[in-house]
């Protein structure tokens, strides 16, 4: 058995007076699946998304990903893994709009040192790839919202992560552009690139993931992996 990519261990996550967002959470997710967490809103999907990606704490447990105890880091180390790490890629895209298309990507790279030559060529091929290289002059304003998210997908894979999380990539999309959206999310975890997908949007999940986890009030209620559906 390999190690896992994710693994968090009975977290416990609590937010004021209200009940828990997670309640002893235990989760693993092994390098190169696609894994959709599902779940109704204050579910802890949120929540649980923030949490692998150092963008909060646990109360409680552990978070382990890529070999990285996440829950332990401070500021500075927190924003490090996530630019070593992670690819985020969001709702509303969080492009810059007086950035070029071709500089949102490159930026990323720019910050993590990567000399600007090779940064550029590596932009290049991620918008070719992903079919927006004609694009990559113009300002996000002026692209559709589909042409947006490959954007923003291509910002997110500048540095190589072993870990793309995607938090409801297509609820600002028209189901055109959200098909398409899936699509490149399967396209690339055939690639071989690992993918959390935080959505309410079951029909998602199933074009673009081949596991299910649900959530319900902070506690994992469904987890279907591939051998459990043939």
């Amino acid at each position: 058995m390999t190690t896992p990519l994710i693994e968090l261990c009975e977290v416990s996550r609590k937010y004021d007076d209200g009940p828990p967002a997670l309640h002893d959470t235990s989760l693993t997710v092994r390098a190169g699946e696609a894994v959709a967490i599902l779940g109704p809103s204050g579910s802890g999907k949120s929540t649980l998304l923030n949490l692998i990606a150092g963008l909060d704490r646990p109360d409680t447990g552990t978070v382990t990903v890529d070999g990285v105890r996440v829950d332990g880091l401070g500021e500075a180390a927190s924003a490090r893994y996530r630019r070593d790490r992670i690819g985020m890629v969001f709702q509303f895209f969080n492009l810059l709009d007086d950035l070029t298309v071709a500089d949102n990507v490159v930026l990323s790279a720019q910050l993590a040192g990567m000399p600007r030559g090779e940064a550029r060529r590596r932009a290049a091929e991620l918008l070719g790839t992903l079919g927006v290289d004609r694009h990559a002059r113009a300002y996000p304003g002026r692209l559709s919202g589909g042409e947006r998210q490959r954007v923003a997908v291509a910002r997110a894979l500048m540095n190589r992560p072993p870990l793309l999380l995607a938090d409801e990539p297509t609820g600002a999309l028209d189901s055109a552009s959200g098909e398409e959206v899936g699509a490149l999310l399967t396209d690339l975890n055939a690639d071989g690139q690992t993918i959390v997908v935080v959505t309410h949007d079951p029909a998602l999940a199933r074009s673009c993931t081949s596991r299910t986890v649900r959530l319900v009030d902070g506690r994992i209620t469904e987890d279907v992996r591939p051998e459990a559906v043939r």
